[in-house]
């Protein structure tokens, strides 16, 4: 079964979430963590993990041959990312962390100028838990797959995109994937949504957080995933906002985890957070089919 933790919303404790129900069920069940959140992967800092880099991502990237281009512009004027500047009677000049890879250039080209290489858009880690500080069980039962965007890249969605089709490689060896999603509702997050089973969005009681909400809410509802509410920092703000979008979209409201010091010095130390609350609606987890 394949779940993402989204929210719209930065600051919510999507990642907090994803780490702490990942360890939680690795109790019965052996599961992978995927971070999609390629610009900034943070679940191996919270989590006492060492990443191994497996492989880079490559892309398309055009490569002009300045012998036959005759300086016409048609590729600078394809390029909807603007990765291709042209100033007229001069050769194209690539911008190359502006290029996604779409090919449409090499097509254009009337004169073949423009020819296939490539470059590395992102990087896939794995990470595995400290046994000493978690336990043999629960190192044994879990593994974390992360991308990681190039700096300065603008090819998101397709390192995202390619982590989750590594990591899909290993589903046949694990029970559950939990997907960390990056916050908003742009194409990375949409990427990393795609085809699973059930979403969980993390929100807090807060104006922004509930606005947040509701987008993300209308976007699981646009792509036909089925989801439930986590509130996190439930004490804090009004909870009452979140419930009146829960009634509104016929979402459940899944948990209601509370502001505590407790999870704040887990959180601090790189272990994994623990609560009663997160426990609680874990052991049905498999009711989310």
């Amino acid at each position: 079964m394949k779940v993402a933790i989204t929210g719209g919303k930065g600051g919510t404790g999507k990642s907090t979430m994803a780490t702490a129900i990942s360890i939680v069920l690795t109790d019965k069940y052996k599961v992978m963590l995927v971070d999609t959140d390629v610009e900034c992967p943070d679940d191996h800092i919270i989590l006492p993990i060492k990443r191994e880099k497996i492989k880079d991502i490559t892309n398309f990237l055009p490569k002009f041959d300045r012998k036959s281009c005759i300086k016409c512009g048609e590729c600078s004027g394809i390029c909807k990312q603007n990765a291709i500047v042209y100033v007229k009677d001069n050769y194209p000049i690539l911008i190359p962390p502006q290029c996604n890879g779409c090919g449409a250039c090499l097509l254009t080209c009337p004169y073949g100028s423009i020819h296939k290489d490539t470059q590395i858009v992102g990087s896939i880690y794995h990470g595995f838990l400290d046994e000493k500080k978690v336990g043999k069980q629960i190192a044994e039962n879990f593994i974390l797959i992360s991308g990681e965007i190039e700096i300065g890249c603008e090819s998101t969605s397709l390192v995202v995109n390619a982590t989750k089709e590594h990591a899909l490689t290993f589903q046949d060896q694990y029970d559950h994937i939990i997907i960390d999603t990056a916050a908003g509702t742009h194409c990375n997050v949409i990427s990393a949504l795609m085809d699973v089973n059930c979403a969980l969005a993390v929100t807090e009681p807060t104006p922004l957080g509930c606005h947040d909400l509701e987008l993300i809410l209308l976007l699981l509802e646009k792509m036909g995933i089925k989801s439930k509410i986590i509130i996190n920092r439930s004490n804090i703000g009004d909870s009452n906002m979140v419930k009146d979008l829960s009634k509104r979209y016929g979402v459940e409201i899944l948990a209601e985890i509370p502001y505590e010091k407790s999870i704040l010095k887990l959180y601090s130390q790189g272990a994994p957070v623990s609560h009663s609350k997160i426990k609680e609606f874990v052991e049905n987890w498999e009711d989310l089919k």
